[in-house]
């Protein structure tokens, strides 16, 4: 076994050698603080949109880019990255992931237009690919089985205290110092993640593996055309792009060739992308279509909530973010307490109250939303929208693997990573899709131009305040159909194998 202090371990199968550390929480803190600056990158630039939009004098259409274009380049490689790392080794794999993710993070504060930052945001997206199945990795490797549970625990930790952290972060940057802060300050934080691993975390085994560059380019082309011509078919009025190019055939084509990739993964007989055989497991194959609602629903939410707040209350980014705060708090008080109960319960008994209790705070935000909406009553249902996300992120994560082997557990985590992804680029480019309709059908501007646009830094006149809080409240509509969704999915889990086995109480 390697050293700390980055000595290879000798080439064989992982299983073959104790690869455990005896001290791994010096990596697991390294490893930490680079997954950390992911997920606060995740929710802070939410709380900065409408300083983009003004600052950058962009449209609703080409601001979301900035959040699609990262997802795409994010989860598209996250089929096959895990594989590099286990082929090149997870140390390596991660600190090339995060040299790209901090020096992409300067060229997005440095980008002087959309266009320039939405590239930059891919490149940023490529990055986090590299890095995020290279920390699961490394942590079960390091950690005995017996100390592993702490371990996660600090993981799950550092996802939730993030998501508190991002938006409150991004709000105070964006504010004092520009909304070009939220990039730069990953800098000194990449540096320090930087020198941390390079200390303390190991280079473990690797092996070979085959990889499936066939699967890699269906599966990529065909998620950027069917985004592509959702998110940008209003803009071409749903009809004709460039020479035979229209809209629908650019969707047709994406929704084919996906199409065309699962096929694929059912005839590769080598290593293919996507294991379909884990699908065979009816509690594996619900909580990935369930976390995709999750992911679509939590992400298609903060958009217009954010312009709401911003662009018809008139907060400051600071202000905004403290209205996502108590979701988060909710989240990441309730955790530890909703984890227990995973074990103990029938996963729909879990699960499907999270989704109701998530689904009934958004209808009655969507119903009460006003330009003059008390802040107790959006606060409250916020709180109450976290707890019932407790009762989800968790519990399905939990449920999704639970019944696999230890020997496709990595497989189904990689599929279950993908698929929460994919919920998340799809709401992305749904939301973009549906905001600019309802915009559009009120009358009203989808760019931060003129002093009453999107992103003015003021409360607008009660003439604009109207009809933009009735397109914000139509647009989130989305949110509480996918949670809908979600709910009936979920009442379709089965008992799961672990229970026929376990002690009576």
């Amino acid at each position: 076994m390697s050293s700390a202090d980055g000595a290879t371990v000798p080439a064989g199968p992982p299983g073959h050698l104790d690869e455990t550390m005896e001290n791994p929480w010096p990596a697991l803190w390294a490893l930490v603080l680079g997954f950390f600056m992911l997920m606060v990158d995740s929710s802070i630039l939410t709380v900065a949109t409408p300083a983009i939009i003004a600052d950058l004098d962009a449209g609703v259409g080409e601001v979301i880019w900035v959040t699609s274009a990262y997802l795409l380049a994010y989860v598209v490689p996250l089929l096959v990255t895990g594989r590099l790392g286990d082929r090149y080794g997870p140390r390596r794999l991660f600190l090339v992931g995060l040299v790209v993710f901090t020096l992409a993070s300067l060229w997005c504060g440095l980008a002087g237009g959309i266009g320039s930052l939405i590239a930059a945001r891919a490149v940023q997206g490529l990055g986090a690919a590299l890095m995020s199945p290279q920390t699961m990795a490394v942590i079960t490797r390091i950690f005995p089985i017996h100390r592993r549970g702490p371990a996660m625990a600090m993981w799950g930790a550092a996802a939730g205290v993030a998501t508190l952290v991002g938006p409150l972060l991004g709000g105070f940057l964006v504010e004092h110092l520009g909304w070009e802060w939220i990039f730069f300050i990953n800098a000194p934080v990449g540096a320090v993640a930087l020198v941390l691993t390079l200390r303390n975390v190991p280079d473990l085994v690797t092996h070979e593996h085959r990889f499936d560059w066939l699967g890699v380019a269906l599966f990529g082309t065909g998620m950027f055309s069917l985004v592509f011509g959702i998110q940008e078919g209003s803009t071409y009025d749903w009809g004709h792009i460039a020479g035979p190019v229209t809209v629908w055939r650019l969707i047709g084509t994406g929704l084919v060739l996906l199409a065309v990739f699962v096929w694929w993964q059912s005839r590769n007989t080598a290593e293919p992308l996507l294991p379909l055989h884990l699908f065979k497991d009816r509690n594996f194959s619900v909580a990935n279509l369930a976390i995709a609602t999750v992911s679509f629903s939590f992400t298609s939410m903060g958009f217009p909530l954010m312009l709401y707040a911003q662009s018809v209350r008139g907060w400051g980014p600071l202000a905004s973010g403290l209205l996502m705060a108590p979701m988060a708090v909710a989240t990441f008080l309730m955790a530890r307490q909703v984890g227990r109960l995973t074990d103990r319960l029938h996963p729909r008994l879990v699960i499907a109250p999270g989704f109701a209790l998530a689904l009934v705070s958004m209808t009655v935000l969507v119903v009460v939303l006003t330009p003059g909406t008390a802040v107790w009553v959006a606060l409250l249902l916020m709180f109450t929208m976290g707890v019932g996300g407790a009762c989800l992120w968790g519990p399905l994560s939990a449920t999704a693997n639970r019944n696999l082997p230890p020997h496709h557990a990595g497989a189904g985590a990689g599929v279950y990573n993908t698929t929460r992804q994919i919920g998340a680029v799809l709401g992305s480019a749904v939301v973009a899709l549906l905001l600019d309709s309802r915009l559009r059908a009120h009358g009203l501007p989808s760019t931060g131009a003129g002093d009453s646009g999107l992103g003015s830094g003021q409360a607008m006149p009660p003439e604009l305040a109207g009809p933009f809080t009735e397109a914000f409240a139509e647009a989130l509509w989305l949110v509480p159909v996918a949670l809908g969704v979600g709910l009936v999915v979920a009442l379709l889990f089965e008992v799961p194998r672990h229970f026929a086995s376990r002690p009576a109480e």
